[in-house]
C-alpha cells in the first residue's frame, strides 16, 4: 500500500435547504455494522442468522478553521430552529495530485455535534473544527 502524502478528503453533502462541503484533512467513520438476530434450533448444528439492520456509526469530519460563514454553522443554526434535515453524497478521497484514489456514498446521515475549535496564542498548531454525523454506513 503506497501513502498519499498531501491527501485530502473533499466532502459534498446536501440537504434541503442546507449544504455541507469542503475540504477535510482527517475523516473517521467510514465504516459500517451490522446487526443480527441468532436463532438455534433443537437439533441443528449451527445457528441460524437474520439480518435485522445496520447500526447508526458516527462519521468524525476534521477541517482547519473558515474564516467566513462555513456550511457547518449554517447546518447549526438551521437544526437549532428545530429542523430535521437528512444529508446525502459523497465523500472523496484525493491524492497530492488532485486525483481522486476512493470515493463514499452516504445517505441519511444527520449532524449530532459540532466542535469548535481550541485555540491557544502560544501554540503554532492549526485550529481545527470537528463536525460528527450520525449514519447507517457507507457504500
Amino acid at each position: 500500500m503506497a501513502y498519499l502524502s498531501g491527501a485530502y478528503f473533499e466532502v459534498f453533502l446536501i440537504g434541503v435547504p442546507a449544504l455541507l462541503t469542503g475540504e477535510f484533512m482527517h475523516v473517521e467513520g467510514l465504516g459500517m455494522e451490522l446487526d443480527y438476530d441468532i436463532f438455534n434450533e433443537g437439533g441443528a448444528n449451527f445457528p441460524r442468522y437474520f439480518f435485522k439492520g445496520s447500526k447508526p456509526m458516527r462519521l468524525v469530519l476534521s477541517q482547519g478553521v473558515v474564516t467566513n460563514a462555513d456550511g457547518a454553522s449554517i447546518l447549526m443554526t438551521m437544526v437549532n430552529l428545530g429542523m430535521d434535515i437528512p444529508l446525502a453524497g459523497t465523500i472523496t478521497l484525493f491524492d497530492s495530485f488532485g486525483v481522486p484514489q476512493r470515493v463514499w456514498n452516504l445517505a441519511g446521515a444527520r449532524i449530532v455535534q459540532y466542535v469548535g475549535p481550541a485555540m491557544d496564542s502560544n501554540k503554532t498548531a492549526v485550529a481545527v473544527n470537528k463536525i460528527v454525523l450520525l449514519h447507517n454506513g457507507c457504500y
